[in-house]
């Protein structure tokens, strides 16, 4: 294939371009954003977990709270009724008597263990209301982080979006000068060999493969006219010559 010299570093250009598109992408893929929302994001999700079990927890023993208190109050109205019974003298009978004040430490001793399960509930529900205040901060704080690292991560897509876009508006500039077939090849090859398919030959080395050309091929290249387009023996892209070839 046969292109002006010019042409030929005109996809020198259109190379560093595409170049600096692949590193945008890369960069963009890879920005220490993603992993710090990724990581943030499964936090806040664990963290609300562990609110929701709290605040499920602290619900749960409100209402074994209000169970327990109606039952210390059930047996405080009838050891109430039981000693106003007592008091009053109605019962004469000793056996009934007896049986009455039996019923009645009997009510006082379950009051009383009553009241410590009353004691044991209300604790359980501080220490969770206390575990929920803490999971809630949490959630915030970690949302608040969240909602930061997302914003610079939009910023610098926006940023990088932004350059990607100029530099592809270049590439489009300086490739509708290039011709055709010559375009087609590099890009058949630079697809082929990982994103370069133009390199420059500088001091007698391929700039793609970063190999030294031997005495033979170094020959046959200086002997090529300057309108042939070459190709690297090594690596076989395009090897584009320029007053720095050492030729």
């Amino acid at each position: 294939m046969n292109a002006e010299p010019a042409d030929q570093i005109r996809l020198l250009d259109v190379q560093a371009l595409d170049t600096r598109l692949t590193q945008l992408a890369h960069k963009r893929k890879n920005l220490p954003e993603h992993e710090e929302i990724t990581r943030l994001e499964a936090d806040l999700a664990q963290q609300r977990d562990l609110l929701v079990a709290a605040q499920t927890e602290e619900s749960d023993t409100a209402r074994e709270q209000t169970k327990a208190e109606q039952d210390v109050d059930q047996v405080r109205q009838r050891a109430a009724r039981d000693q106003k019974r007592l008091d009053s003298g109605a019962v004469t009978n000793p056996k009934d008597l007896e049986s009455l004040q039996s019923e009645i430490a009997s009510l006082a001793k379950r009051q009383g263990d009553l009241e410590d399960v009353v004691l044991e509930v209300m604790e359980r529900r501080e220490s969770a209301q206390e575990r929920a205040a803490e999971l809630t901060e949490r959630v915030d704080s970690v949302g608040v982080k969240a909602g930061a690292a997302t914003t610079r991560r939009d910023e610098a897509l926006a940023e990088i979006d932004r350059e990607a876009e100029s530099v592809r508006r270049e590439r489009e500039t300086i490739a509708g000068v290039v011709p055709g077939e010559l375009l087609k090849l590099y890009d058949k090859i630079r697809e082929r060999e990982g994103g370069v398919g133009a390199a420059k030959l500088y001091q007698r080395r391929c700039e793609g493969c970063r190999l030294e050309l031997n005495i033979t091929e170094l020959n046959d290249v200086r002997e090529a006219p300057a309108d042939t387009v070459v190709r690297c023996e090594n690596c076989r892209r395009i090897l584009v010559r320029t007053p720095e070839s050492g030729l």
